[in-house]
């Protein structure tokens, strides 16, 4: 199969990622990269060692807890998760979301090339189900190599 997808667009567990800046790109390590998510897709709760997030909302609806409160997100919104901030997110609109993480030092984006396949066409990957328990482990230790920790499960 030919590959379509420009070489910047990476398949990142059940999501499409595309970097539109790289940390290497500059001298300050600013990092932006662009998640298209399908419907019900959340990562776990977890929190960022060593990164602020600014968290952009492009397309869709995301139902979002920081800390112990949950919000709506919807195109347009904008949120900065501190450092040490637990936060994760759910897309609750049934044709995807699209969104913009945006960091400064490289760990994220250094976590996301560690667990993602080039992506072969520039859509969501093919589903591959729930993940074992043996793979969530795996996940939860390469994250924590970049400064990432798991502390709870995806939003419902």
């Amino acid at each position: 199969m030919t590959n379509t997808a420009p070489p910047n667009q990476l398949w990142f567990l059940d999501s499409l990622v595309t970097i539109r800046v790289s940390t290497s790109d500059g001298q300050d390590g600013i990092s932006i990269l662009e998640h298209f998510v399908p419907y019900g897709s959340s990562p776990p709760l977890h929190f960022h060692r060593t990164e602020d997030e600014v968290f952009s909302v492009l397309e869709g609806e995301f139902r979002v807890r920081l800390q112990d409160q949950e919000h709506r997100f919807r195109a347009g919104d904008v949120r900065f998760i501190p450092k040490g901030t637990p936060h994760t997110y759910r897309v609750e609109s049934s044709q995807g979301g699209r969104c913009l993480a945006i960091t400064v030092g490289g760990e994220f984006e250094r976590f996301v090339r560690t667990v993602i396949r080039p992506a072969e066409r520039p859509e969501l990957p093919p589903p591959a189900g729930p993940p074992s328990a043996d793979a969530i482990q795996a996940l939860k230790a390469t994250a924590a190599k970049f400064g990432i920790e798991f502390v709870g499960p995806p939003l419902q």
